[in-house]
């Protein structure tokens, strides 16, 4: 295969000899960057007052132990202010991007003209790793207008790849089988459920989705994989729907870096050069490798917005041992919950994704989504709204999701376009599925 040529800071060829390299010799570099970073972020308003406050001096940091030592960046810190990260350095953002406020105000995360090369390179180096090719053609099922960033990262990591990009947009299933028919892509980007549901559009039209040519699936927003690593029912239902490898991915705006599986589909890799990550639990301290708890991510090398050890209320374990396809580096498993968005009921404790995984083991069921509101005993009632045939029966569901998730919630039938307007319903970057009701009412 080709390797693009390198550019001024970023190079495959470079990248990939990282991530090969040991741990020791991986760390010695790493080191360095995250010096680099520290010193740009201290420029900042936020960072200068809690650097002084715990007496951080970044050049005098002295190995990668010493990070848990410094301050935890809440998400709550940018919603009360982001401007106060911004560094004090002569930086123009040449784009400007908004978080999607799920858990949160959108927050506006600019953009610099090197950020936006980094931010490329992570994308071209993950679909490098699964195999895209220069020349392949790639359908893009996801938004790149209303400030939101990820389509812009697939659509210049595969440009720089030298890979073909298919610019659709979400929506529209008509639109992109026609795409599929006349423009042959091999792979396909977008959200599951989507990506699901364009599947049966075509069964539904006559159109076979596995003679379609689509070798690969890459999914954005909703992981497709359990925390064993195995594949979820929705994941299964693709890669069995369209006869593709399937491959996850992770990202925030906030930390401009995303993680993409590999061909062992054993989490996704992270990219010794852009990032460095943590796992912790309530108190703030690290857990055992393969222990669940909050992803923290220090993404190095970002100029407009450079944050440190950033909180992303998301839950995932870390596999620090090398991986069977060859490169040395961890691997952030699939995102078990939010942190947020956990629920207790009747002294179970789960998040919506488990609800969902249970339910796309349901057959009959064409669309649902999750509402959580508070108990005045402390638990939370939780209502399951199902959009299915006739068959489909409130009372089952009900007994078969108590018998997976010791949880017996109410289930509520509507007809599928009842609950697909409600889930497509929104900034249309991906479906929303869980309704927490529990801070306003």
């Amino acid at each position: 295969m080709r390797i693009p040529p390198p550019t001024s800071r970023y190079s495959l060829t470079s990248g990939i000899s990282l991530r090969e390299c040991g741990k020791t010799e991986r760390e010695a570099a790493q080191l360095e960057l995250l010096r680099r970073h520290l010193e740009l972020a201290g420029t900042s308003e936020f960072y200068r007052e809690k650097f002084q406050q715990v007496g951080l001096v970044p050049s005098q940091l002295r190995s990668l132990a010493e990070l848990h030592k410094l301050p935890l960046t809440e998400r709550a810190d940018l919603n009360r202010g982001h401007g106060c990260f911004f560094p004090a350095a002569d930086l123009t953002a040449t784009d400007l991007a908004l978080t999607s406020g799920t858990t949160g105000n959108a927050v506006t995360v600019p953009y610099t003209s090197n950020d936006l090369e980094r931010l490329a390179y992570n994308e071209m180096i993950a679909f490098f790793r699964i195999g895209i090719k220069p020349g392949q053609r790639v359908l893009l099922c996801v938004t790149l207008d209303r400030c939101f960033i990820a389509g812009l990262a697939y659509y210049t990591g595969l440009v720089r790849l030298g890979a073909t990009a298919i610019r659709s947009g979400a929506g529209s299933p008509s639109r992109q089988w026609e795409l599929i028919r006349t423009l042959n892509p091999s792979v396909i980007v977008g959200v599951p459920t989507f990506l699901w549901q364009l599947a049966q559009w075509g069964l539904e039209h006559g159109l076979d989705p596995t003679r379609a040519g689509i070798e690969t699936l890459v999914t954005i927003g909703e992981p497709i994989r359990k925390a064993d690593l195995t594949l979820t029912p929705l994941g299964e239902m693709l890669e069995k729907g369209w006869g593709a490898k399937t491959y996850g991915s992770y990202g925030a705006t906030e930390l401009e870096t995303a993680f993409v599986e590999c061909p062992a589909t054993a989490g996704g890799h992270v990219h010794p050069e852009l990032m460095l990550v943590e796992i912790i639990d309530e108190t703030g301290t690290p857990v055992p490798d393969g222990q669940p708890g909050e992803v923290v991510v220090t993404p190095l090398g970002v100029e407009g917005l450079p944050l440190v050890r950033f909180r992303t209320g998301d839950v995932a374990r870390l596999y620090p041992e090398p991986c069977s396809c060859g490169w040395q580096t961890p691997r952030l498993g699939p995102i078990e919950g939010r942190l947020a968005q956990r629920l207790k009921c009747r002294g179970t404790t789960l998040y919506p994704e488990n609800i969902f995984q249970a339910i796309d083991e349901i057959p009959g069921i064409a669309a649902y989504y999750v509402e959580a509101r508070a108990h005045f005993s402390l638990a939370d009632e939780i209502t399951v709204v199902v959009g299915g045939d006739e068959a489909v029966e409130p009372a089952a569901i009900q007994e078969r999701l108590q018998a997976k998730l010791r949880v017996k919630p109410e289930v509520i039938k509507r007809s599928p376009a009842e609950v697909v307007a409600v889930i497509e319903k929104g900034s249309g970057r991906k479906m929303k599925r869980f309704f927490d009701f529990r801070k306003v009412e």
